[in-house]
């Protein structure tokens, strides 16, 4: 004859091992560190600051067709 096994708690612990798995991996995905956060921003701005200083073509303010004339 087999074990005698109460449903109700083999239920809940079934959702709690499913819940702590998703927790587990929102944790791998999402969670990041302070410190690992402002690394990636700090990389983020360092590259858009030297893509802006190697540029080819820089925009000129000066060009007197982009400047909008206000004659009404």
């Amino acid at each position: 004859m087999g074990e005698i096994v109460n449903l109700r708690l083999v239920k809940k612990r079934r959702a709690k091992d499913a819940k702590d798995k998703h927790a587990a991996e929102n944790r791998i995905r999402y969670g990041r560190t302070k410190v690992e956060k402002q690394f990636e921003r700090d990389e983020t701005n360092k590259a858009a600051r030297f893509l802006d200083v190697n540029r080819l073509e820089k925009p000129d303010a000066a060009d007197p067709a982009d400047v909008p004339t206000d004659k009404t």
